[in-house]
């Protein structure tokens, strides 16, 4: 019995000759534009690796490109970040000194509007722990003419009064405090009562009688009756009336909220006197090119 290979020899060369021949003929059959049709044939075979090739290459490149992007933009949101916090920051610092350059703009204003009283100005340096006591702690004392019971205001109303005096250093009885109390008057009417603190952010106006008309938004100033603020000053607004009962009580509850931002002080005005504060008057505009008159000698 012959082997296999014997057996099938003459298939095997008949298969080359017919492979040898037909690649003989693709090398000399020209297609259109004068290509060769084995040259066809090899384009056709690779075309479809090398697409898939080319995908899979720029797969893997635009993901390992995306990474690349993705951590930069990562780090550079970081970077914005940062400097976003910095701007934050710096704006806050902005607004901050604005804000007290506008508040000692309007002291600076008080004083020449009052050029001739005596006044002090102090920074607040601290406040009472105790929620149900209102005083504040000023960086001046003794030393510089503050005594007790010395009224403390800021150009846009009342805030309390001197309590204590040390060397260096003063305490502010807030007119909030329960123990605060000061004499007031309706500004229309001129009718006069008692601002009472109750520990909380408004006051109270006492002794209205309930006859006695009294508007929401009426302002009350200072009677000067207590002998410790000068007639005049701004105390708050009304913000709510109710009228007593006639037997139990004739007298209105009137709610007052402050002129004065009590809990946003940072500079006050002490007042060294007890006058009534009289705004000095304007000079006259001189003349143009004319000269102010010399002091006599």
């Amino acid at each position: 019995m012959l082997p296999i290979t014997s057996r099938h020899r003459p298939l095997v060369v008949l298969a080359v000759a017919l492979l040898a021949q037909v690649l003989l003929l693709a090398v000399q059959i020209k297609r259109d534009h004068e290509v060769r049709l084995i040259r066809v044939w090899a384009v056709q075979l690779i075309t479809p690796v090398q697409n898939a090739a080319s995908w899979a290459w720029a797969k893997l490149t635009g993901a390992w490109q995306g990474y690349i992007a993705l951590r930069g933009a990562h780090r550079e949101n970081q970077a914005l970040r940062q400097e976003n916090q910095q701007l934050k920051l710096r704006l806050a610092q902005m607004e901050a000194r604005a804000a007290e350059a506008k508040r000692l703009g309007a002291l600076l204003d008080f004083r020449r509007t009052y050029p001739d009283y005596p006044m002090v100005f102090a920074r607040v340096i601290g406040a009472s722990v105790d929620r149900g006591s209102h005083i504040l702690f000023l960086d001046r004392g003794a030393s510089d003419g503050l005594a007790k019971a010395m009224p403390v205001i800021t150009p846009e109303g009342v805030v309390g009064r001197v309590e204590q005096v040390f060397a260096g250093t003063a305490q502010v009885l807030l007119l909030t405090d329960k123990e605060s109390g000061v004499g007031a008057m309706l500004e229309n009417s001129r009718t006069q009562g008692v601002i009472r603190g109750r520990g909380a952010p408004t006051l109270t106006l006492e002794y209205i009688v309930n006859e006695q008309p009294v508007a929401v938004g009426e302002r009350v100033l200072t009677s000067g009756q207590d002998r410790i603020f000068p007639k005049g000053l701004p105390i708050g607004t009304v913000l709510h009336t109710e009228p007593g009962t006639a037997q139990r009580n004739p007298f209105q509850r009137i709610v007052v909220r402050p002129s004065a931002r009590l809990d946003q002080l940072e500079e006050v005005v002490v007042l060294l006197a007890r006058e009534e504060l009289v705004p000095a008057e304007p000079r006259a505009a001189l003349p143009a090119g004319s000269r102010p008159a010399e002091p006599p000698q």
